[in-house]
């Protein structure tokens, strides 16, 4: 009988946590939904929580402040990425092939979906207002030039990017490439952005392509 309650407490225990991951996942789309759908100012506790179908109350609990909703907004979107990532394979793929996809996937996805556009209105709207939550978008941006570098370099050992490229500044104008489209598209959404996207891909080819 010790054993049986013990290990329905476990399952107890297993099922708040599920739950807590549940309702911050829930908290967290909303907040991406608002701010793509109506801007930065709109995303209110209040707001998040009623969207979510929770309580301004829960959203307050749950981060704390806007800055710890946006701080977690990032940590949900690098998880997102990553994951993203691993199921394409990228792994499996040539330094070059790994790059021109993750820059393919990016431009890609911003022809729909909340999570790119609130993501930037996020990043404009804290650069705008001089926020001390840039730094949060500093690192954030610092993850990813890390993985382009990173993909550069592999590249590189492969011989497939080629050998006078710098790591560092190479990866920094890719993912200023990405970002710039990004914010060009928050400007103006209506731009074809098929064409956009291609001359992307091509011109990063020729820049790294042996």
């Amino acid at each position: 009988m010790p054993l049986a309650t013990s290990t329905l407490q476990k399952a107890s225990r297993r099922t708040q946590a599920e739950r807590r991951d549940e309702s911050e996942r829930v908290l967290i789309q909303a907040t991406l939904a608002v701010v793509a759908e109506q801007g930065v100012s709109a995303a209110t506790f209040e707001t998040i929580g009623q969207r979510a179908g929770y309580s301004r109350g829960l959203a307050t609990q749950k981060f704390g402040s806007k800055s710890g909703l946006i701080e977690r907004v990032i940590a949900y979107l690098h998880a997102r990425r990553d994951e993203a990532l691993e199921a394409a394979h990228v792994g499996d793929m040539n330094g070059l092939e790994a790059l021109l996809y993750y820059a393919d996937s990016h431009l890609s996805a911003l022809n729909g979906g909340d999570d790119g556009k609130a993501y930037f209105m996020l990043l404009a709207s804290t650069v705008a207002d001089l926020s001390p939550l840039r730094e949060a978008f500093a690192a954030s941006h610092d993850k990813v030039r890390i993985w382009l570098e990173s993909q550069i370099r592999r590249g590189q050992a492969e011989g497939v990017i080629r050998s006078d490229i710098d790591p560092p500044a190479g990866a920094v104008m890719a993912g200023s490439l990405m970002a710039g489209i990004s914010l060009q598209m928050l400007v103006d959404p209506a731009a074809d952005l098929e064409p956009i996207r291609q001359a992307s891909l091509a011109a990063l080819r020729l820049a790294f392509c042996v």
